[in-house]
């Protein structure tokens, strides 16, 4: 019980670092997720497959982690978030696949 009232007070008089903690769990649960979409869409297909919306899901948990990350002012974990780029290019090469498999289909 003593543990739960220590952050009841801590909660009290520490509102925004509460926001702040709930603010990086959200942005691992959200890019923990990505696996789960990853394995369901193999599991459909029946073979390994990584959907757009792990690329896409990637970017939101990043970004929601690089916040904290600059918020806590911790420099490894800011670096850590540059993955980032690499997501957006994913999402940018299979648009860019997509619109030439278009473009050959209709030809």
């Amino acid at each position: 019980m003593a543990f739960l009232s220590y952050w009841y007070l801590y909660a009290v008089h520490h509102p925004v670092d509460i926001v702040w903690t709930g603010i990086g769990f959200l942005g691992n649960a959200i890019f923990g997720l990505r696996f789960l979409v990853q394995w369901l869409k193999s599991e459909q297909e029946g073979h390994s497959v990584i959907p757009l919306a792990f690329w896409y899901i990637s970017c939101a948990g990043s970004l929601i982690t690089l916040s904290y990350a600059i918020h806590i002012h911790s420099l490894p974990f800011m670096v850590s978030q540059f993955s980032l780029l690499v997501y957006l290019r994913n999402i940018w090469m299979i648009y860019r696949d997509r619109a030439k498999t278009s473009l050959t289909e209709r030809a």
